[in-house]
């Protein structure tokens, strides 16, 4: 018998003393009482494994995303709010569904990401809204082409077109706050 959340955490994990039956007829009950925010965590908790998995599959958007940790942040994102959505739901197949479902928001994401990175390097190419001698407009080119390209879209969209940090943090999926230290902190390291 569990004593604490932790203690359910613990028996979920392949060697914790329980059978997979046992196992997912506990996550099917976990994901009926995700609407409190303890059981919630713990249900994330356990899924875990199986979402650093999902990532792994999907290369960690290489490619895509700069870093591999930006794609398993938006794993957590989307799979806190798949828990959200289904929160009191039962179901028989309750870790394979979410994760499931994780992995067809997680690649319609990171198809966005791509698609939207295609976009900022032809908008910056086509621009002309400053003069060639520009020294912040070259530098975002040569930064839309690499590792950075995200954040050099977004500075260009802010910057040249006067896109609000709130209409671009929403464009983007990020909170405001972040996507300015984000934005403050590229351009202390690749602009200034």
């Amino acid at each position: 018998m569990a004593q604490d959340m932790g203690d359910v955490v613990r028996r979920l994990e392949p060697r914790g003393g329980l059978r997979v039956e046992q196992r997912a007829l506990v996550v099917t009950a976990l994901l009926e009482d995700a609407g409190d925010p303890m059981i919630h965590r713990a249900l994330l908790q356990t899924l875990l494994p199986g979402i650093v998995s999902v990532t792994r599959q999907l290369r960690f958007g290489r490619g895509i995303v700069d870093a591999p940790h930006e794609a398993l942040d938006q794993a957590l994102t989307l799979a806190t709010e798949l828990l959200t959505d289904w929160a009191g739901q039962s179901r028989a197949y309750a870790a394979p569904d979410v994760l499931s479902a994780l992995r067809g928001r997680l690649r319609r994401w990171l198809l966005k990401e791509k698609e939207a990175r295609a976009a900022v390097v032809a908008d910056i190419r086509d621009s002309d809204i400053a003069p060639d001698n520009d020294h912040l407009l070259m530098r975002l080119e040569v930064l839309a082409h690499g590792p950075q390209s995200r954040l050099a879209r977004l500075t260009y969209a802010r910057v040249y077109e006067g896109v609000s940090l709130r209409d671009l943090a929403a464009a983007d999926h990020s909170a405001p706050r972040s996507l300015q230290a984000e934005l403050q902190q590229f351009a202390t390291r690749f602009l200034l």
